[in-house]
Order: C-alpha cells, then structure tokens, then sequence
C-alpha cells in the first residue's frame, strides 16, 4: 500500500510552517549580531579550524553563534517536509513544485552566504545582503501558501495593480536602506567588525524618507481597494507599517536597545509577508475596465 497523499489543509500547514521558519531563522540570525556574537565561530564551514563545534575558550559567543548554525538544518529539514508535501500534493503543478524547489534549495544556499560573512569579518554589505535574502524566501513561502490556497475572484482595476506593485517595490527599498543604517550603526556583530563607513544620522533620515512614502501609497491602496476584499490585507500591511515606524523612532532615540531592534527585524518579515500576500493576491486579480468603483463593491460582495 502506497502512502496516503497530503491533504490540502496539511500542504497549506506546510507552507505556513515554512513562513515561520524562515522569520524565526531572522530572529536568530538577529541576536546572533546582537550579542556581539557574530565571530563566536570564527571561521565557516568549521567553527574553529580544528573543530566543528566551539570549545569552551570561545564562551557564549560561540554557543550563541554554533546554536544559529544548528537551526539552519532545522529551517532545512522545514523546508525539503514541504517540497515533498508540494510534490506528492494530487493537486500540485509544475510552477508549485519549482516554487517549493526554490525554496528548499535556498535555505541552504543562504547558509553558505552566512558563512562568507563570517570569513569576510562580518562585512556590512554581506550581512545586509543575508537578509534581504532571509527576507525573500520569506515572500516566496508566503506565495506558496497563496498558491497552495487557490486564486481569488477578486477584479481590480489596472490602476490599482499598478500601485499595489509600485508599493511592493518601495516596501523593498525601504528594507534595503534598513539594513543600510544598521551597518552603519553600532550593532555590528563584534567589536572589531567593520562598519560601511556611511553616516547613520543622515541614513536613518533617508530611510525613514521612504517609510513616508511608503505609507503615503499604502494609504491609497486602501483608498482604491475600498468595496473588495483586499481592503482588508491593505490596511494589514498599513497598520504593520505604523507599528514598524514607531518601534524605528523609539529605538532611533533610545539608542537603539537589543529588544526594540530584534522585535524591528521580525517587523520586516512581518511587512513583507503581509506586502507580499497583497501583492500576489492583486496581481492574480482580474481586470476591470471601463467600469465604475461601485461594480467593484458589487462584485466583491
């Protein structure tokens, strides 16, 4: 007897279940650079050169640091449970199952840039590039489970799918320039970790420049969604974006504490995943055109 094929409901568990070992692996990557422990194995794939595991010379900096290595084949393990599901799943496709290849594949992928930035002392830019790609698999989970879900009979106009698209992408700079003022600031993973030499006061402006922007297309999503459905996620992602915004402008003037800082990067995974279930919803929307926003209210409800 062959092995019962998953349910839809477990291959939806599934793909959630990568969503949120993607942004845990966030938040311990995070501490890891918190607590100064960035270098606690100072070199990759090995934590010393002798050794594949810290000795005690190295203290809780090395445990820290070996313990997020560790969760990396945890996240592993996550992520191949659903490509299986995916591509025993009887309703799977093609496109379904290279999505879940992708993802599965890049968990590990991301592990072997974790260990560049360990061999290139915790470089700035490599770091920033860590996470902006933690942060992508993050949307690529989150449109897995949209995909696994099944499509909506939700109709947009062409004009709202272009500012829903044009939002995502502003989301994204927004991100980027995040993790520009963080290799900027004092965070750095260790004490002698470089820093990307740029001025954090004058990046912390610029970023929160584009957090304006942000929320200014965000709140006209919300306006042109009214009457559909998506209304609802629009004004997820704004309430996120405020919530973000705050917790930057406390820590900005409290110097930036450990426990606002790691709460801001599990925000950013947060943002995303909210940004880009709109995104995918709207994008699979239907068109209407040459029609007046009460046909939407009508054909939503």
């Amino acid at each position: 007897m062959g092995l019962r094929r998953p349910t839809d409901t477990s291959v939806e568990r599934w793909a959630w279940a990568a969503v949120v070992a993607n942004t845990v692996i966030i938040l311990t990557g995070g501490l890891v650079r918190l607590t100064g422990s960035g270098l606690g194995c100072p070199t990759w794939p090995k934590c010393t050169d002798q050794s594949f595991v810290p000795h005690r010379e190295l203290g809780v900096h090395g445990v820290i640091e070996f313990g997020n290595r560790m969760l990396t084949y945890v996240l592993i393990a996550v992520v191949v449970a659903v490509f299986v599901a995916v591509w025993r799943w009887s309703r799977t496709s093609r496109d379904l199952r290279r999505l879940a290849a992708l993802i599965a594949l890049g968990v590990p992928f991301q592990g072997v840039i974790g260990g560049i930035t360990v061999l290139t002392d915790l470089n700035p830019w490599i770091v920033s590039l860590h996470l902006l790609l933690s942060l992508a698999l993050v949307a690529a989970s989150v449109l897995l489970v949209v995909r696994v879900r099944g499509g909506s009979s939700v109709k947009v106009f062409p004009r709202t799918r272009a500012l829903v698209v044009s939002t995502y992408a502003v989301l994204w700079v927004v991100v980027y320039l995040g993790t520009v003022v963080t290799g900027s600031g004092p965070h750095a993973g260790d004490d002698q970790a470089p820093r990307n030499m740029l001025d954090p006061q004058v990046m912390s402006h610029v970023h929160a420049a584009a957090v304006y922007v942000l929320v200014a297309l965000t709140v006209a999503c919300c306006l042109l969604l009214r009457g559909t459905p998506l209304l609802r996620l629009a004004v997820c992602l704004l309430v996120a974006e405020l919530a973000q915004g705050t917790i930057g402008f406390v820590q900005y003037f409290t110097d930036l504490p450990i426990a606002l800082v790691a709460v801001h990067l599990v925000g950013a995974a947060a943002l995303v995943a909210v940004a880009t279930r709109l995104l995918v919803e709207t994008v699979a929307a239907r068109f209407l055109v040459g029609q007046q926003p009460a046909t939407v209210e009508s054909s939503s409800r």
